[in-house]
């Protein structure tokens, strides 16, 4: 067999140094054939880490090295967040468990040079920033390291988020979906303090996901100057983020398979000896294969004689229902509908891949499984992959979804999480809860589902991004702007510089916390790794456990006859930074169940002008109907120039 040359070393810091001799290069246990080039060029690239110590250089490394999720972590750390989770929020036996109002929370305020900022993140020991996002980033960011007075960064929030013209290039710092990211990391040796000073502070949504490593462990911190002296690497790893196909492992081992399913059918794909990993997994569909067929056909991995993946297929390849097209490091689909696995799987002695047809329909699949060759240690873990469908989970009261509960010791690496809403009001208000070794309370409480799957404002835009993507996103209907709620929804999320390791347990629950009360379903699966005798809940998957549902018919929302919309009306004018545009998925009652939306705060004095026509030259009445809420404030109205009526307060503590 040809085999393929990897230039790129597959390093993870602190874990293992890159060695190159004898014609292989090694790198967290993958053993990869090279070149005597990429050999020269590999060398000459690992000089400059020293894999004993966390850098940024180490960490850019770090960020699209798949190889280095199947080591249990050294130096050891756990990965936690801050974020502005409504404090009302304090145990699930206690009210408050659900509150929402999950912006401008802090850790508190500080008097710092005549000017008040909002601590967003305080920690210390060594450790490092790996991800920051924000749904409406806004004001000046600094970010203090070790104790320093001086902040090692300082500028508007919002240019180290866009991917544009800030000092991070995208995809490391990217707006996905409204939603702004950062995934630069940020090491610091002794402590870390982030703040934000912003006149729009208290609208402010945030989460920081950080690494807190074990004391003693050598840590380089972030200087500013780095931007400038690891340009090249720091490219090179936007790079990689923007292609992350290319990022696979290329196997030096390939079996492809053609298979033919009957209903109830089942067959073994790949038999696989000797210690190595499996880095390639590759299904070709036919075209008319439907999506309750892709649904019914389950994946089912065992690694030296233990099970540890079942899930529909279309669902481990991170989508669903059906083939919807989307990139990411670990995982992707293309308009062609080819499936591909990077995620490295490795095992000691044996595994196996097999799938069943729990359908009504005969399937035809083609694909490809490559593996490569791996050094097996004590710090390597199994791949897992669990499944869970519910079908109509009743949104009152509010319940937690648990999409994954393991015991033993892993690393949490995504999840992959599906919606069926029969509903034009937004699912997603629901926020994430992981406890990590039983801890009393979540290390990880996110502002909203949307949120921790990368995007914002309940926005409906289908895209993709090394670590996280909605492929699919349906309507009519929407939310500030979006094409839909109602319809299926499909968001995943992979955390690889941010994973979280765990020594004994692991528990994910998600929200559900929608706008309306109704029925829907869900469909989640979760993606870990785990050493030996780790244990989870999840159950042997049924046909009952994969029915694709018929979505019930839209209903256009209710319109008063002859009303001139306020969200469709033409913005002449606009002085503010704020935004108008349209917010729907409102309550029934109010016409169209949508209104134009002038949000992120305008100003006092700031103005806003709207463009409707008269049928006709004359004398009207002019009737509207507002919105009232907490946030809102007291607007004057003027037609043509002249002042109507008396200034208006649309703020109500209730709503």
């Amino acid at each position: 067999m040809n085999t393929f040359v990897k230039t790129r070393p597959y390093s993870a810091a602190g874990q293992l140094a890159l060695a190159v001799c004898c014609g292989t290069l090694t790198g967290a246990g993958l053993i990869l054939p090279t070149s005597a080039a990429a050999q020269t060029a590999t060398t000459s690239r690992a000089a400059t880490i020293n894999s004993s110590t966390v850098s940024t250089a180490n960490l850019l490394e770090e960020i699209a090295d798949l190889a280095s999720m199947t080591r249990y972590p050294t130096p050891a750390y756990l990965t936690k967040q801050f974020s502005s989770y409504d404090r009302a929020s304090t145990a699930a036996d206690k009210p408050g468990w659900f509150a929402n109002a999950d912006h401008g929370k802090y850790v508190r305020s500080e008097e710092r040079n005549g000017r008040t900022e909002h601590v967003m993140m305080d920690a210390t020991g060594p450790g490092a920033v790996v991800h920051i996002w924000s749904a409406n980033p806004s004001g000046v960011l600094r970010v203090y390291l070790d104790g320093s007075a001086t902040p090692v960064l300082e500028g508007e929030m919002v240019s180290f988020m866009n991917g544009n013209a800030g000092p991070v290039p995208a995809p490391l710092s990217e707006i996905t979906a409204r939603g702004h990211n950062l995934y630069f990391p940020i090491p610091y040796a002794s402590s870390c303090k982030i703040t934000v000073e912003s006149a729009d502070h208290a609208r402010l949504y945030y989460t920081i996901a950080y690494r807190a490593y074990e004391a003693g462990t050598p840590v380089q911190s972030f200087r500013r100057e780095q931007l400038d002296t690891l340009r090249p690497q720091i490219e090179r790893a936007a790079t990689r983020l923007s292609t992350p196909r290319g990022e696979g492992i290329w196997p030096t081992e390939v079996r492809p398979f053609t298979v033919s399913l009957a209903p109830g059918a089942s067959t073994t794909l790949a038999d696989l000896s000797g210690a190595k990993a499996i880095t390639q997994f590759l299904v070709r569909l036919r075209p008319e294969i439907s999506e309750a067929a892709l649904r019914s056909l389950v994946v089912r991995m065992s690694f030296d004689g233990k099970q540890t993946v079942e899930a529909p297929l279309g669902d481990f390849f991170g989508t669903a229902p059906g083939p919807n097209p989307f990139t990411s490091l670990p995982l992707g689909i293309t308009p062609d509908r080819e499936m591909w696995s990077h995620w490295v799987m490795p095992f000691r002695r044996a595994a196996r891949i097999q799938i069943l047809n729990m359908g009504r329909e005969a399937v035809v699949l083609r694909g490809q499984i490559g593996a490569t060759p791996y050094r097996w240690t004590d710090a390597s873990m199994y791949f897992y992959a669990g499944y869970i469908g519910r079908y109509d989970v009743a949104t009152r009261p509010m319940p937690d979804l648990n999409v994954l509960k393991v015991n033993g010791q892993g690393v949490f690496a995504g999840l992959a999480y599906a919606v069926d809403n029969p509903e034009r009001r937004w699912w997603g208000e629901g926020d994430e809860k992981i406890t990590v070794d039983g801890e009393a309370f979540p290390s990880w409480f996110g502002t909203g589902t949307e949120d921790y799957f990368g995007y914002a404002w309940c926005d409906t835009s289908e895209f993709s991004h090394a670590f996280h993507a909605q492929p699919r996103a349906e309507g009519p209907g929407g939310c500030a702007g979006g094409r839909g709620h109602w319809g299926r929804a499909s968001n995943n999320r992979f955390h690889i510089l941010d994973r979280i390791p765990f020594q004994r347990s692991l528990n994910f629950d998600m929200e559900l916390q929608h706008w309306a009360e109704a029925k829907v379903n869900v469909a989640s699966v979760a993606y870990w790794y785990a050493k030996s005798g780790s244990t989870h809940s999840f159950a042997p998957l049924k046909p009952a456990d994969l029915v694709v549902r018929v979505m019930p018919e839209y209903t256009p929302p209710a319109q008063v006859a002859g009303a001139i919309e306020g969200e469709s009306m033409r913005v002449i004018t606009n002085t503010a930074t704020a935004q108008a545009v349209p917010q729907e998925g409102l309550p029934p009652g109010l016409s169209g169940e949508a209104h134009l939306w002038w949000h992120y705060t305008p100003k006092p004095g700031d103005r806003l002008v709207l463009g409707f026509d008269a049928p006709r030259a004359g004398t009207y009445r002019v009737v509207g109907r507002f919105v009232k809420a907490r946030d809102y404030g007291t607007m004057q109205f003027s037609i043509n120039g002249k002042t109507a009526g008396a200034p208006i307060d649309f703020y109500d503590q209730e709503l």
